[in-house]
């Protein structure tokens, strides 16, 4: 008779695999140690940093003005809104009052960010389901929408676009012509991916209840934006805390109820609507007036004036080079990314680069609950979770 019966029992054993950081289901170079218990993940521990580029020790060493490129590689899916996140902080130091058409403007933009950064969230759901068509359906409004962008800026996916002060130019007649063309074919273009997705049994089935996160669990983790939103709890930034006019819009705010991967993607299809209901009720109540500020120091004034005008030629020199300061202070502001709230925290010393810069990423604060989600589900429903999420590996690193 054996005395002790434990040395017949065999411990379990486990599988250790690396999901990332190049692997392509991670939408991302970051990595996840995954330990599984057959198809059944037990615990994650997840890795970052693979591509931080020390974003706010980079803004220190710069002008305010040529910040703004910094901001377009965060969440590259939705650049626009981070460049008039960062002038709108500046705007807040210096205490410069925007003309509302340069607020309405900036509006339309940010909206067209939202509505690609959303369509590529929800659409890669659907990928990442099995479903491919849905992806190829709706992206070619992505394509139009980054017409437009090139139209008024140049750029398309990092787009450096809006100045401090206002808009660098009005809207042209041809990016009128293309913003009008996207507005009246896009409802349709949106129905038809719905359509594919929305009551699909396969696709209910793999999101239905899949990575989910309660509301007090969420806030706990500092979740926003449609993550949050998704759990139940009714906060945007543009409600709460409104900016650039966004007081003069009427529009709703979807919220789930599971904050599940499901309600994660309804939630952002909604907000598509939303925010193509933001963009009409901009055109259609445009204001007239300039597009910028009355504020010469970071403003370049027009070419024509540089070549005949001493004091515009200052100007444009003392602004190129850098040299212009801005008062002593500590400002906060945050805008309604395509994620959730990015925040800019903002310490002046009166020089002419920040003497302090913190930016509130949403995805590096969400990304901190992605191992809670996962545990006790399979591996495919982690890459459906990490999807939902929308976790943008240049956002999270910074």
């Amino acid at each position: 008779m054996i005395e002790n019966q434990n040395i017949l029992t065999p411990e379990k054993e486990y599988v250790t695999l690396n999901l990332g950081p190049t692997h392509p289901a991670t939408h991302g170079i970051f990595q996840n140690i995954l330990k599984m218990d057959g198809e059944i993940i037990v615990s994650t521990e997840p890795t970052i940093g693979y591509i931080h580029r020390a974003f706010e020790k980079l803004a220190e060493h710069r002008p305010y003005n040529q910040i703004a490129p910094i901001t377009d590689r965060m969440n590259y899916c939705s650049a626009p809104i981070n460049n008039m996140g960062w002038h709108m902080t500046v705007e807040k130091l210096i205490g410069c009052e925007v003309p509302k058409r340069a607020q309405y403007i900036r509006v339309i933009i940010m909206e067209l960010a939202r509505i690609a950064d959303h369509i590529i969230c929800d659409s890669v759901i659907g990928v990442d389901t099995g479903a491919l068509s849905g992806f190829l359906y709706i992206f070619q409004e992505r394509e139009h929408i980054y017409e437009i962008f090139e139209e008024v800026c140049g750029a398309r996916l990092t787009t450096n676009t809006g100045r401090i002060g206002g808009m660098e130019r009005d809207f042209s007649p041809k990016a009128w012509e293309k913003l009008e063309y996207f507005v009246k074919h896009f409802p349709e273009k949106l129905h038809e991916f719905e359509s594919l997705l929305l009551r699909n049994r396969i696709f209910m089935d793999r999101t239905i209840n899949v990575g989910p996160i309660s509301a007090e669990r969420a806030l706990a983790y500092g979740f926003t934006g449609p993550n949050l939103r998704a759990a139940g709890v009714d906060y945007d930034v543009r409600v709460m805390n409104p900016y650039s006019s966004y007081e003069d819009f009427d529009f709703q705010i979807p919220v789930g109820t599971n904050g599940d991967t499901y309600d994660r993607f309804m939630v952002r299809l909604e907000e598509m609507k939303q925010s193509l209901s933001i963009i009409k009720q901009a055109m259609k109540n445009m204001p007239d007036g300039p597009i910028h500020a009355d504020v010469p120091a970071f403003y370049l004034p027009p070419k024509e004036e540089v070549y005949s005008k001493m004091e515009a030629l200052i100007y444009q020199f003392k602004i190129v080079m850098g040299e212009m300061d801005v008062p002593k202070g500590e400002v906060y502001h945050a805008v309604e990314g395509g994620n959730g709230e990015l925040g800019f925290y903002l310490v002046s010393d009166g020089g002419r680069t920040p003497f302090r810069l913190h930016l509130r990423r949403p995805c590096f604060i969400y990304y901190q609950a992605y191992p809670e989600m996962i545990q006790g589900a399979m591996l495919s429903d982690a890459i459906l979770t990490m999807s939902s999420m929308n976790v943008i590996a240049g956002e999270l690193d910074a």
